[in-house]
């Protein structure tokens, strides 16, 4: 049992106030505005845990549905467990494992072994988002009535755009039959060919070549397209550029059933932000202009870009020390995203405190059916303590993932997740508090 007194409490809708919440036998058990211990029953008071919120936050975990956990193939880089770790330490109760693996994740077994692995993990809920096409080749659809049955939440080739448009259009109108979301990594293969990084000054300033934006924003055009005519939900991954933002919100004024996601590298940042030729600034899609972001922030905070989504993507020191033109795309996120998006945004009055909280917990709850996202009595107790005035700097040397790729290091933010709980457990604590 655990008893939060004085926590400033975010429901999954609004931010309601100074409450107290008693959590039982893995459930929310009540939520009042004082609790006294004293009404709970002698005999089980003994195994109480009193936890004095002194105003700090209290809140759904964060659910992320975009992220890379390399397992299998990949452990160098990252492992269910360190990933797991890492999500935890960021304040996320729920993590959606992308499909760009070795093997791909297209098949019933390789499901099914990473479920296995992550039940004895710290009790983070990993799922699986199976790919589109096999081995993400963009050829052959993968059997999506196995892997529905095999417990997917969704399909995606992320890493690679499908680029066969008959290929989408027949993967829309299957994924539609069977209500699966698919999950789209919007790229013309031929427009982004051999680009690092967007194509702008900063590309030009560094004799780097770049990657324009309708290399996106082409694809996102398409594929609403597909996908209307499909009646089947699409949902785009990691957004960019403002024209994609553009047909978005075009087709959710239409009714078509679209939804979209945004990583905080690209709401915080722009490509003047990129301040040496170094691997840890590279990302796929590219961090844009100051005009992208200044679109993206504006969308995200209107509601027409739906959650934010870290695309956590860890890679080995070793191949993030090349440079831009010979390191991997990929940042992580897991551990600093609340911090980053508060501090940046929330901090500096972009964007308010309940929309980002609902970005992170209910929101991707609605979308991809999961049942936490809220807190309410009776519902599973997974939450997220977070320390609104809690100030230091980004050390990747304190990370639970293996990755150290982050552009945010040496950066100060505020505002850091402090205790993780799932199912009424306490999986990961801040001992700096």
């Amino acid at each position: 049992m655990i008893l939060f007194k004085n926590v400033k409490l975010f429901d999954g809708h609004s931010l309601i106030g100074e409450r107290d919440v008693l959590i039982k036998n893995n459930k929310i058990q009540l939520i009042q505005n004082d609790i006294d211990e004293q009404s709970i029953p002698m005999d089980i008071l003994h195994e109480l845990k009193i936890i004095n919120g002194n105003g700090k936050l209290l809140a759904p975990g964060f659910i992320d549905v975009h992220v890379h956990l390399r397992e299998p193939g990949f452990e160098y880089k990252e492992t269910i467990e360190t990933g797991s770790l890492a999500a935890a330490k960021g304040g996320f109760t729920t993590i959606c494992c992308m499909p760009n693996t070795n093997p791909v994740i297209d098949s019933i077994e390789t499901v099914q072994s990473i479920k296995a692995k992550a039940a004895i993990n710290n009790g983070v809920s990993v799922n699986c988002i199976a790919a589109i096409t096999v081995s993400e080749r963009g050829e052959d659809l993968t059997d999506f009535v196995a892997l529905r049955e095999a417990g997917i939440i969704a399909l995606s080739d992320d890493g690679r755009g499908v680029q066969d448009a008959k290929v989408m259009q027949d993967a829309f109108m299957q994924a539609a039959e069977l209500k699966i979301p698919v999950i789209i990594h919007a790229e013309d293969e031929p427009l982004a060919k051999g680009g690092h990084m967007h194509a702008g000054e900063k590309a030009e300033e560094l004799g780097i070549k770049g990657i324009p934006s309708t290399s996106e924003s082409v694809m996102v055009a398409r594929d609403i397209l597909l996908a209307e005519a499909a009646n089947a939900h699409v949902h785009f991954a990691h957004l960019s550029a403002k024209e994609s933002v553009r047909w978005i919100e075009h087709a959710k004024k239409m009714g078509i059933n679209v939804t979209c996601e945004v990583t905080p590298q690209h709401l915080v940042m722009n490509d003047q932000d990129i301040l040496e030729d170094h691997g840890n600034f590279k990302v796929n899609p590219p961090i844009r202009a100051r005009e992208d972001q200044n679109q993206l922030i504006s969308a995200f905070q209107s509601g027409i870009i739906d959650i934010i989504a870290t695309d956590h993507a860890p890679h080995s020191e070793e191949e993030k020390s090349r440079g831009i033109k010979g390191s991997p795309f990929g940042m992580v996120g897991l551990e600093t995203a609340f911090a980053v998006l508060y501090s940046k945004l929330v901090l500096q009055h972009k964007v308010s405190l309940e929309r980002l909280l609902q970005a992170m917990t209910s929101r991707p709850a609605e979308i991809f059916g999961f049942k936490n996202g809220i807190i309410e009595p009776n519902g599973e107790a997974n939450l997220v303590l977070v320390d609104l005035d809690k100030r230091k700097l980004v050390d990747a040397n304190n990370f639970a993932s293996k990755g150290k790729n982050s552009p945010f290091i040496g950066w100060e933010l505020q505002g850091w997740p402090i205790m993780t709980i799932v199912s009424g457990e306490i999986i990961h604590e801040d001992k700096e508090v």
